[in-house]
Parts: C-alpha cells; sequence; structure tokens
C-alpha cells in the first residue's frame, strides 16, 4: 500500500502519524517542553518530514532539527552522518541527543536547546511581504492599512 500523501505534496503523513502515537518515552517527555513555545518561544513540530527523512523536532522559523537517538544509533552512524549532512544542506541545524540523556539529565538537554536557539539566526521576512499587512500603532502612530504589494491570486492552486 502507498503512503498517505497530504495538501497535494509528496509527504508521508500517515509514517508520521504512527510515529507520533508510538514516540518513545524520551520523546514524549522531550515533547511535553517544547509544545506551547515554552523554549525560547519557537514553535515545534514533531516527527515532521523534511525532504526523504522524517525528524523528530524540526523549527521551521529557527531551521532547527532535534533528533532523540536510541541505543540502535550508536550501530547507524553513517546513516545519521548523511541524514544530517543532508539536512544541513537543506539550512538545517541539528543537534542530537541520547534517549537516557533526556531522561536523565532533562534540564541540561532544554538548556543546550535554548543555548543553540539563541545562536540561530532571527527567520527572514517573506519576500513578498505578505507577513505584514498593518503598520504597527506604536511605530506609525497611525494603524493604517497598508497596500497589499503582492499580485492577487485565484484559488490555493496559483501558489
Amino acid at each position: 500500500m502507498e503512503p498517505m500523501r497530504d495538501k497535494g505534496y509528496n509527504r508521508p503523513t500517515l509514517r508520521s502519524r504512527e510515529l507520533r502515537n508510538h514516540a518513545t518515552d524520551a520523546e514524549r517527555t522531550l515533547r511535553a517542553q517544547l509544545s506551547a513555545r515554552k523554549v525560547a518561544g519557537i514553535r515545534f513540530n514533531r516527527q515532521f518530514p523534511v525532504g526523504p527523512f522524517i525528524c523528530d523536532f524540526v523549527s521551521r522559523s529557527a531551521k532547527l532539527v532535534i533528533e532523540v537517538d536510541g541505543g540502535q544509533h550508536a550501530n547507524e552512524a553513517a546513516k545519521d552522518a548523511s541524514r544530517t549532512a543532508f539536512l544541513e544542506a537543506q539550512q538545517y541545524r541539528v543537534i542530537r541527543f541520547w534517549n537516557h540523556d533526556v531522561l536523565g539529565h532533562f534540564d541540561g538537554v532544554v538548556d543546550e536547546i535554548a543555548r543553540v536557539l539563541a545562536t540561530c539566526p532571527p527567520p527572514t521576512p517573506p519576500a513578498s511581504g505578505r507577513g505584514e499587512k498593518f503598520l504597527s500603532r506604536s511605530r506609525e502612530g497611525l494603524g493604517e492599512r497598508m497596500p497589499d504589494a503582492s499580485p492577487k491570486r485565484g484559488g490555493r492552486g496559483d501558489l
């Protein structure tokens, strides 16, 4: 059976959903801290596809991938290295933690994630300017609507 695809993208959502539903104890523990933007105000998706890989935690805005590895990864160093090389070629920074570190040294893991996030460059605003349609009252004092410079688009198929 072919994997379920979602939203017209070539994404393996069925496998992502399966991994989310069968998370390890370490992944569940870390998720509790990464959810709701609790670390540096950054949003993370879990079991998120990037290219052919499904990453444990991904912040698209900070371009950061967090992998939580079990003991099987000790024997898969070459696979992990090629995976990391691919993700870095996509401009992601990759950090890895062993399951036992997440479970046994949780505060240190969270501190390291916060430290890495502090060194990540801020997200770049969209080139089209679509991210900001209203001027801030405090910035301009007027709060008037900015003209939308982006071309009008019909439906989602035009994106």
